[in-house]
């Protein structure tokens, strides 16, 4: 785990990345030009640049979120948070602890899983 203080990670994140990441926010619906991204490539944790996810993975939940029906494997931790009032499994980096959304059970097979991700604690890479 990166043991980085809240001054370290201004330097490395935006104001908005940081009140997602570091303060567990969450950006506006459909403000993530990753929600629309159809390229193949990889995602990685914008605190880190972890690998988290492949664009296989990706797909159009409708939310409004950039969302995925897996991960690749131990990239994440969870918690339930129960901020509105009911609980929810909160993920975030396994390496930095960067905050990236919330997993739901109404995700397409084969796992049944979404992955509602900040686009703004993402980065993504083409394949090339």
């Amino acid at each position: 785990m990166e043991n980085k203080t809240n001054k370290d990670w201004m330097k490395v994140l935006d104001p908005e990345q940081f009140m997602i990441m570091r303060e567990e926010g969450t950006e506006r619906a459909g403000s993530s030009d990753l929600n629309s991204e159809k390229k193949r490539g990889f995602y990685y944790c914008a605190g880190c640049e972890s690998k988290l996810f492949s664009s296989d993975m990706k797909y159009d939940s409708g939310s409004g979120w950039p969302s995925f029906f897996k991960s690749y494997p131990n990239v994440f931790e969870t918690k339930t948070d129960h901020l509105l009032g009911y609980a929810r499994t909160e993920y975030h980096c396994a390496h930095c602890d960067g905050h990236h959304g919330h997993i739901f059970d109404d995700g397409p097979e084969p796992t049944g899983k979404r992955y509602c991700n900040n686009g703004k604690a993402l980065k993504f890479k083409e394949e090339k």
